[in-house]
């Protein structure tokens, strides 16, 4: 049997072969009904038959240990047996739950007048209404009727307009690989309308066992790695799964915010249910109160990218404003008359342990806790709210320092240093994602950025895992390494994915990369990694775009080009630099606005050209130049 995936046309392509028989299979999950379309043809397949198999919730334990994460058997649910029914060409299998959701996975299928197979299945469930299952045997009987090939051109033009939002060309066909597969992947388990993805996304059953973690929503990284790259690729509606998500959640985060915390405002919890509800865990992570304010940063970015200036008054500003208020509830002034919380952990520093509570307050809650303040007050007075901007100043003025050592590293927090390695860089979280140092305008915050990074190097990454190397490249790429940041993603993509491009979380090849040699399949490592990877193609951070800040030196002898990628405050960004020089940089504006760009030509005698207008100017290397469009315009930079 070869298989391959048509990533272009989100279609698989199987080849059987019995002896000299061969038996192809082609399959596509439509983009826009929702329903899965099979062809098969060859000769052989009249001697085989297509069987529906549900998940063995209700047979013997396979494989069942104690471990609660990894090695759960699906009868652990206590759901019955699923029931076999056939009506016509149409045959389904039915499911019952232990609580209200009963669901049918069904198919239709019939051999066509050319001789080939066809089917087209879909999942149903009593969400969808009372006559469910009767409009879904309908819904697969007409379009087996409709055919094959007629879906297909709906569901391809449907892929042809997502991939035309942005494209890259790389002169590393692994890396761009990468690119276009996860790409693939976040179209494939992220939709608006839908649910976004938890840990696993749509791909849930492993082998009659529960997913681990039981598929559940993470907030203490995992949603947040996930959703971090589709803004800069442009696949706004698709990412807005995630925001509709959380915003259609504030009353159940308002709901846990008085119940759990006492507090008004909102808050959800770390570990969590599909509406809402505490799954549990490790109690310093699962229930954590800061953990929330990462999950705003999904508001911030996409205000900053989008410059939507509703979404900012309406959505953006209220909801850092009410998780605020959770968040100032349990605030108090310590003997040094700086703020602090009356509990305070570092995910997932020293696990589940009495060491994990920190005092007085770890580097991973005081940088959320200074980025919620500094952001509501940079909203403030984007909106004109002075009073409310002055207030946030106060609290932000009333927040210590990050302990940082003699060495200008980073730490846990003031009392102690990481002296070993660890997987999740929360003690970094002021350096990326939530970027507080200025390594640009201050000299101090790029010696603790700088020094911080190569304090990893010291440390090692033997307690690494796939996610890690992810968040490296990104930190690299922000520090304008493009040699570490490839090298970070490189072994990821080489160590910790399976040949289909899935994150396995461990180095399940055992070369020695890590000493996890687990293969838990999570997909935030894939979506961190391509978020890494645009890093290095394109920065936007404080305003001012900076075209291949971090390529590496056998990229940058070659040809390497991005189209629509997605700058700040609303504009698209194209760049294609060629053998040791930047070609071209071009911006086109769905905002009105003032937009900075770093010439990083190789001269200072620039040409601009907007729309049909040109003219010449002088910009000092590395120097800012401003440029004014407005919406719908264009703008070409290129070196005189």
């Amino acid at each position: 049997m070869r298989s391959h995936l048509a990533i272009r046309e989100a279609c698989a392509h199987v080849d059987m072969a019995f002896g000299d028989r061969i038996v192809k299979v082609t399959s596509y999950l439509h983009a826009v009904n929702g329903l899965g379309y099979i062809k098969i043809t060859g000769a052989a397949f009249k001697e085989g038959r297509l069987d529906i198999v549900p998940p063995d919730y209700a047979g013997a334990l396979l494989n069942h240990t104690a471990d609660p994460v990894f090695h759960t058997s699906l009868t652990r649910l206590g759901y019955p047996a699923a029931t076999m029914h056939e009506e016509g060409d149409v045959r389904w299998f039915y499911q019952r739950t232990c609580q209200e959701l009963e669901y049918a996975i069904l198919v239709a299928e019939r051999q066509t007048a050319n001789n080939h197979w066809e089917a087209v299945y879909t999942i149903a469930a009593n969400h969808d209404g009372e006559q469910w299952l009767e409009n879904a045997k309908r819904k697969v009987i007409n379009a087996l009727d409709a055919g094959f090939d007629a879906a297909f051109q709906d569901h391809c033009a449907w892929w042809g307009r997502y991939w035309g939002k942005s494209s890259i060309a790389l002169p590393d066909a692994e890396a761009e690989k990468m690119w276009y597969l996860n790409n693939y992947l976040f179209a494939s388990c992220s939709r608006k309308g839908s649910p976004p993805m938890p840990l696993q996304g749509v791909w849930t059953a492993d082998e009659g066992q529960l997913p681990p973690w039981k598929g559940d929503y993470h907030h203490d990284l995992n949603t947040q790695l996930s959703y971090w790259h589709y803004l800069k690729a442009n696949h706004l509606e698709e990412g807005e799964s995630f925001l509709d998500f959380l915003w259609d959640l504030r009353p159940e985060a308002k709901r846990f915010a008085q119940s759990f915390f006492d507090a008004p405002g909102i808050n959800l919890p770390s570990v969590m249910t599909l509406t809402g509800g505490a799954m549990g865990g490790w109690p310093m992570y699962s229930m954590s109160i800061t953990n929330h304010i990462w999950v705003c940063q999904a508001f911030d970015h996409y205000w900053l990218y989008t410059g939507n200036g509703d979404f900012l008054r309406n959505k953006a500003y209220v909801y850092f404003k009410e998780t605020a208020d959770c968040l100032q509830r349990w605030l108090t002034l310590g003997e040094d008359g700086k703020l602090r919380l009356p509990v305070s952990s570092s995910p997932e520093i020293h696990d589940n342990s009495l060491k994990a509570w920190l005092e007085p307050i770890s580097n991973y809650d005081l940088a959320l806790l200074i980025y919620l303040f500094r952001r509501l007050h940079d909203m403030a007075e984007r909106l004109a709210y002075a009073a409310e901007a002055e207030r946030w100043a106060d609290l932000l003025g009333k927040l210590p320092e990050l302990a940082v050592n003699e060495r200008n590293v980073l730490m846990v927090n003031k009392e102690e240093c990481l002296m070993e390695s660890h997987r999740h860089m929360s003690h970094m979280m002021a350096i990326y994602p939530l970027q507080l140092l200025d390594r640009r305008g201050s000299e101090r915050d790029r010696k603790i950025a700088d020094a911080t990074i190569a304090n990893l190097e010291v440390l090692g990454k033997g307690q690494w895992v796939g996610y890690s190397f992810a968040w490296a490249a990104a930190m690299y790429a922000q520090q304008g390494n493009g040699e570490a940041a490839i090298y970070h993603l490189q072994q990821m993509w080489q160590y910790t994915c399976s040949p289909n491009g899935f994150h396995l979380n461990g180095d399940y090849k055992k070369a020695g990369v890590c000493m996890f040699h687990y293969r838990p399949f999570t997909l935030e490592g894939n979506f961190a990694a391509i978020s890494a990877l645009q890093e290095m193609l394109l920065h936007t951070d404080g305003g001012t775009i900076r075209a291949f800040p971090a390529i590496p030196r056998k990229w940058a002898a070659n040809d390497v080009e991005f189209r629509d990628f997605r700058g700040e405050m609303g504009v698209l960004v194209s760049a294609r630099w060629r053998a040791n020089r930047l070609d071209y940089v071009e911006l086109n504006a769905e905002r009105s606005g003032f937009f900075r760009v770093q010439n990083d030509f190789a001269s200072e005698r620039l040409q601009i050209r907007i729309d049909d207008n040109m003219e010449e100017l002088v910009c000092g290397m590395k120097d800012i130049l401003t440029i004014s469009l407005q919406a719908g315009e264009s703008c070409m930079i290129t070196e005189l």
